[in-house]
This record gives C-alpha cells, structure tokens and sequence, in this order.
C-alpha cells in the first residue's frame, strides 16, 4: 500500500552563509516542487550549519518540535563592538585587547555561563509592538530589548588567536533556546572593557539534529530526499510509546485513550513502526497533540 505520507517529513539543511532562511525555504520549494515548506527557527545570513526545515506535512510538525538546547562553535573577537555585534554592523569603539589575557577572557567566559539574563541583540528578530526589532532598527528606531533568563551548559575556549590588536577565539556553546550567541560576544568584550563581536557562527546542533542528519542544498540539488521520514521525526524528538493496531487506529480518528501515568508529551507508535500521533494525559484522557497519520489520509 502506498505510504500517503512517504514525502512528508524533515530536511536538516547545512545552511551555507550569505543566505536567510527564508531563501533556503524558496530553494527547497523549488527542490521539492512544493509551497509546503517551512523552517523551524532563523539562523542568521552569516551563520552556517543546522537549520531544521519541514516538507508536506512536516510543517505541521514543526509547531510541536520543542529543541529546548542549540549547539553552536563560533569566533568571538575582542577588540572591537559593533552595531549588530557582529562583523557585519559598522564597528562602535576599538580598544586594544593585548592587554586581555587567555585567563581573563576563561573567567569572563565563566561569568556568563549557568542560568544568566541576557540582553538579545537589537538586530535580532524578537518582535516589539508586533514588528521584528532588526526592522525597527534599520527603519532608524533606537531600541533596547530587556534582558531575559537563558542558560548557557557549556561555554568553552577551543583556541586562541592575537591578529593585530585583537584576541581573537574559538569557542564552543551549548545553550537553551533563545540564547543569542552575539550577546555573549558582546557581553564578554563588554564586561574585559575592550568590546567584543562575533566574527563567525556555525550551528551544529538544534535539539536531537545534528550536523549529522545535514544535506547541503547542492546535495538536495542533486538528489532531492528527506533527512528524516516524519515516522522518524516524532520517534527522534519525543519519547516512544508502542501502541497496539486498534489503539493506533483510534489515535488516527482523533479518539483518546486511558491514561496510563505517562509524564509529558510521547509519540504513539503502532507496531509497524509508523509514527501516529504525539499524545499527552490531560487528567482522565491520554489525548492527541498532534495526529501525523490521521485516518482521512
């Protein structure tokens, strides 16, 4: 029988730099030969690496794929601030970081690592009033987003370079959804007193997808397929409950089961290994979140 869903599921695309995701979206539709094609969380122009976009019915998915930690590996440059607080803004103040040694810059990093509150850059896309704050600020407002909680598990120095009057380095991030990486480079040049900004950005985990699971678009080019099919997609992102053939079919029908002392939200699986629904307990029920395989398909 012919799978209705074989095309719908996940591409974990390994974002080259220079594009939005927006234009990797246009791209996969034209790959794809669908407009069904959405990406979950922006990854700026600069950046490289692990953008998560769904096809078909994977959009629908997309609204339920909770990554609540990102991985990152990047280049921060003390030295230097600038407007975006990367090395695409027009540069504020330099101050010499010569005078910042490898030891400072491991204990400015420390500082900023646990559960902290971090100011989002002003360029980022956090809307305001309705309107993304990036668009405020080229349509010349001067904005300051509040801080807010974010934690950073892990932020560590992999090397160290002196171009110039520069320190620059490498470092690696583990952190919750929502940390900008060009705030911490900010804040550590901020809190040395020499400025600092983010030089270069490569994503390489978001959640369960890894650089791993990752296509470039020339190899999607080439090759159009899925990284994961949606069968594997809610199997990877949430914990699995096998659920019989009947139990199955009524989860398809939108129908709940009995409760069975579940904690969270789970993906009901029947015993061919397809994927139905994402199911949580809400009081006396065991519901459905989400149906992947509704019986109308």
């Amino acid at each position: 029988m012919t799978d209705a869903l074989a095309s719908s599921g996940l591409v974990v695309v390994d974002k080259p730099a220079g594009m939005t995701s927006h234009d990797v979206v246009a791209r996969l539709r034209r790959i794809f030969s669908t407009r069904r094609v959405g990406h979950a969380g922006t990854l700026d122009p600069m950046a490289t690496g692990v953008l998560v976009v769904g096809i078909e019915r994977g959009t629908k998915f997309l609204a339920h794929l909770v990554a609540t930690t990102k991985s990152y590996d990047a280049t921060i440059r003390l030295g230097a601030a600038t407007t975006t607080d990367d090395a695409e803004g027009e540069v504020l103040s330099e101050v010499g970081a010569a005078s910042i040694s490898n030891d400072d810059a491991l204990a400015g990093m420390a500082a900023l690592t646990g559960d902290i509150m971090q100011r989002p850059a002003s360029v980022s896309a956090i809307k305001i009033d309705g309107k993304r704050a990036h668009e405020r600020v080229r349509a010349g407002e001067d904005i300051e987003i509040p801080a807010r909680p974010v934690t950073v598990s892990r932020f560590e120095a992999l090397a160290y370079r002196r171009p110039d009057h520069y320190l620059d380095i490498d470092v690696t991030v583990d952190c919750s959804s929502g940390t900008y990486i060009r705030s911490l480079a900010r804040d550590l040049g901020e809190s040395l007193g020499v400025g600092g900004h983010l030089t270069a950005l490569r994503r390489t985990a978001v959640g369960p997808f890894l650089l791993a699971d990752a296509l470039t678009l020339d190899e999607l080019e080439a090759t159009p397929r899925l990284s994961l099919s949606l069968d594997e997609a809610l199997a990877r992102s949430y914990p699995v409950l096998h659920v019989t053939d009947e139990e199955a079919a009524a989860l398809a029908m939108g129908k709940w089961l009995e409760p069975r002392g579940l904690d969270g939200t789970h993906a009901a699986v029947a015993p061919d290994g397809r994927s139905v629904a994402l199911i949580r307990e809400k009081g006396k029920r065991l519901a459905t979140v989400f149906v992947a395989r509704p019986s109308t398909m």
